[in-house]
């Protein structure tokens, strides 16, 4: 039996690790992705950068905790209470970032015409500022007295100089958890979310299905399909997120409601590992569903780990497309009687080739000056 679980310890310690990983360098990719490309630089992708930095903090501080969590240290009370209200921090401002990722959308919809006044960056920046904040609140209001601390000291669990195992279920309480994080602050959220949306793609339907549309794009149907794509891509987002969190949130309402009944360890390990992982799991949704980002994630690879430079290919391209003009534009220049005369530039073309005898030029000029005569 000891042997199962530290077979199951340290299975889970190691997709942890996997994750951790993972999650570190796809929304570092992310960022690096918003920054190299102008056109993600939107007031949309200032909130998906903002969920970004939030996953990766959960990959680089989060889960390096809660591994040391799962070995269970002797700890200050105080300072394990500290790590978990971490992990409560990042959570709540993960959830305000979709939210305002959906209140976004929705007025890229609602208010197509007005959109860019009223949502400007500096109001985007803001709104960033509001969800840190209320996340900051939110998840360090056990630190302010809404813990387990009496509850240890009653049943003799925690020594007097304060030191106790730090487990997350030591430490918080789970009325904390069950009714003030899940009901107040993770469900509501939610189930706005889901009202967000589903408003997104009736109004958008509707506008398709109608085609009259008030809008200053050239094509609205187009705008609208390019918006259905986007909203159906930051949905998906939302759906993985309450499949990751939930049943978290679902076990905690049962060790409150139901503290009687046994939880395997291996049910609660794999909770754990489904909200971690979806902070990995965004950076994917992202590049096969969004083509900016994919196109973005694949410029990063080629010029910074193929050492390709994809800027220099970018602009050979363009010149490609831009000579064919530029030689229509030389090719047919205005006519005007003082011009005439010296036009036999076009047929400097031939001076490529090296061999060409000038007698054959001089011809040609003759010629050209006695159809210009004529």
């Amino acid at each position: 039996m000891a042997g199962t679980l530290f077979s199951v310890d340290s299975v889970y310690i190691g997709m942890e690790v996997v994750i951790a990983v993972a999650s570190v360098i796809g929304n570092v990719m992310v960022v690096w992705a918003v920054k190299i490309n102008k056109s993600l630089r939107d007031t949309t992708f200032c909130f998906i950068v903002s969920l970004a930095l939030a996953d990766i903090a959960v990959g680089a501080l989060v889960i390096p905790l809660a591994i040391t969590i799962n070995i269970g240290l002797q700890t200050h009370f105080y300072s394990c209470l500290l790590v978990a209200c971490t992990v409560l921090v990042l959570t709540q401002s993960s959830i305000l970032a979709l939210l305002a990722i959906a209140i976004d959308r929705y007025l890229r919809v609602k208010i197509p015409t007005r959109y860019k006044r009223v949502v400007t960056p500096r109001r985007a920046a803001l709104a960033v500022v509001i969800c840190w904040t209320v996340a900051f609140i939110v998840g360090l209001t056990p630190m302010l007295g809404w813990n387990n601390l009496k509850r240890c000291q009653e049943n003799g669990s925690i020594s007097s100089d304060l030191i106790t195992t730090c487990k997350f279920e030591n430490v918080i309480s789970m009325d904390y958890m069950v009714y003030f994080n899940f009901f107040g602050w993770v469900l509501p959220p939610l189930l706005l979310m889901l009202f967000i949306y589903a408003e997104i793609f009736y109004m958008i339907h509707k506008q398709l299905n109608n085609k009259k549309l008030n809008t200053s794009h050239a094509d609205p149907n187009r705008y609208y399909d390019k918006e259905l794509n986007l909203a159906k891509s930051l949905a998906l987002v939302l759906f993985l997120f309450a499949v990751s969190w939930l049943p978290l949130h679902i076990i905690n309402c049962i060790t409150l409601f139901c503290p009687e009944r046994n939880k395997p360890k291996v049910v609660l390990y794999i909770a754990i590992l489904l909200t971690h992982g979806n902070s990995a799991v965004n950076p994917i949704v992202y590049a096969f569903r969004i083509k900016k980002f994919r196109l973005a994630f694949q410029k990063i690879w080629q010029q910074y780990f193929c050492c390709k430079d994809t800027s220099a290919l970018e602009t050979q391209a363009s010149d490609r497309k831009e000579m064919p003009t530029l030689d229509l534009q030389q090719a047919t220049p205005p006519l005007s009687p003082q011009t005439e005369i010296p036009k036999p530039q076009p047929l400097s073309e031939p001076q490529q080739n090296q061999k060409a005898e000038s007698p054959q030029k001089h011809k040609g000029q003759s010629s050209l000056l006695g159809q210009n005569a004529a």
